[in-house]
């Protein structure tokens, strides 16, 4: 209870775990009955964790009728309360994650996926040191049409994109300044903001930590927080990862490094290469794209992101600093060498999403794999193998990977498929408006 005794303006609690698809499941509750949240959690059935776009059940999954839809007990994470600056009432988050009576993790929490990744890592003497960079838009939805917010100092609708634009940062600097306050009071480490491609598109990177399980949940609250603070500002933010045809799509981009006990960066040997850990990191991360491809693009819309010549990779590949790569090893200090795996789309779970890049990675250490050369120049106009393009072949490959199986549990691969087969059936039978409307400000 200290946390909410130094807040004593906290009126309610939610208590709030990750699904598949990344959104938010829980309960909201009375202060009163924080304490025994606090030391016995709370319950609700596993298949709360592995429900559809819309909140459905998935049909004939065995964690529903044919078991009786039982209940795991949903404990608090590490992080602790965390404040909800973007509703009108002082409410606090405690993110909670699941696990069977017997004390075991629930293997369909995808942040006990990621956790599972990270004691691998551990068990080699190795800690993944992870960043993320944050896309999104902010979007006026009030209309039959999307379209760019007009700018809250001169009431005007900049059409086109305003490329690391100061001015676009500044039409929209009263909610950029609250984004700020409210990341500092939730203890994301929120780093440079800036404009991007897309009209009304943003970029704000989030700082490196040395616990991935951090840098996700830094992740999956900064989306909550951006839609929710976007809303009282009078509009919209969406990660989707294609909301307009016309403009780039929204990425989320994964930087990751590797120390070891002494805080040394294992990627790194002084040259501008790299070491033979990061060569066998990009090699794994370059022989996971394709049979991962269903956790970097999870949704119908994804796929509409990754086409040729639009600010997102579509080839498998790496190179050093080189942005049409898939996987891209940034310049700067040759102590600094670390991968960034760009295929994933702004409309991820970010515990799924770092888990397969590390876990990807992580294969690549273990069997001492080699990556091709670095390509250069314009990887669009290359001969390479291609990233799925559609989402029905990305699901048939994650289903049928090995590669899959190694990082994630077989319970949690076969759930995914389960709900991502659902999704495409009735995905299919939507038209342009209702899929937009189904993503907009959802994932």
């Amino acid at each position: 209870m200290r946390w909410l005794d130094e807040h004593p303006n906290i009126k309610s609690i939610r208590c709030g775990a990750a699904d598949l698809n990344g959104l938010a499941r829980g309960k909201r509750l009375p202060r009163r009955f924080a304490e025994k949240i606090e030391a016995d959690g709370t319950r609700f059935p596993f298949s709360a964790l592995n429900l559809d776009i819309w909140g459905e059940d998935i049909d004939e999954s065995p964690l529903v009728f044919e078991t009786g839809d039982p209940d795991g007990v949903l404990l608090p994470t590490e992080r602790g309360y965390v404040p909800m600056p973007w509703l009108a009432a002082p409410s606090a988050l405690l993110p909670v994650w699941m696990y069977h009576e017997d004390g075991r993790p629930f293997a369909g929490d995808p942040r006990h996926a990621l956790a599972a990744v990270v004691a691998r890592y551990k068990a080699r003497g190795l800690t993944p040191v992870v960043a993320t960079e944050m896309e999104f838009y902010l979007v006026d939805d009030s209309g039959r049409e999307i379209q760019q917010p007009p700018s809250p100092r001169s009431g005007k609708r900049r059409p086109g994109s305003e490329i690391l634009s100061l001015r676009a940062l500044d039409a929209f600097d009263d909610f950029f300044n609250d984004l700020y306050a409210a990341c500092d009071l939730m203890e994301i480490p929120a780093e440079a903001a800036s404009s991007e491609a897309g009209t009304g598109q943003f970029e704000i990177a989030i700082e490196h930590c040395a616990d991935a399980l951090k840098a996700a949940d830094d992740a999956w609250l900064f989306k909550m927080l951006v839609r929710g603070l976007a809303r009282r500002h009078g509009m919209a933010a969406s990660f989707m990862a294609k909301p307009y045809q016309d403009y780039s799509g929204n990425g989320l981009h994964t930087h990751f490094s590797v120390v070891d006990d002494a805080g040394d960066n294992q990627m790194a040997n002084g040259t501008f290469e790299g070491s033979d850990l990061l060569q066998q990191a990009i090699a794994g991360c370059m022989a996971g794209i394709a049979d991962l491809t269903l956790i970097f693009a999870p949704h119908g819309n994804s796929y509409e992101r990754l086409v040729p010549n639009a600010h997102a990779p579509t080839g498998v590949c790496w190179a050093y600093e080189n942005r049409t790569a898939s996987i891209r090893v940034p310049g700067g200090n040759h102590a600094a060498r670390r991968v960034e795996h760009r295929v994933a789309g702004g409309d991820v779970n970010p515990y799924l999403m770092i888990a397969a890049a590390l876990g990807s990675a992580l294969i690549g250490i273990e069997d001492e794999m080699t990556p091709p050369p670095p390509i250069k120049g314009n990887a669009y106009d290359l001969d390479l193998p291609q990233i799925h393009g559609t989402w029905s072949a990305a699901i048939d490959a994650f289903d049928a990977s090995p590669i899959a199986r190694r990082i994630f549990d077989t319970q949690l691969v076969d759930n995914f498929v389960m709900t991502k087969r659902q999704e495409l059936k009735y995905f299919n039978a939507l038209t342009p408006e209702e899929q937009l409307e189904l993503y907009l400000d959802t994932v």
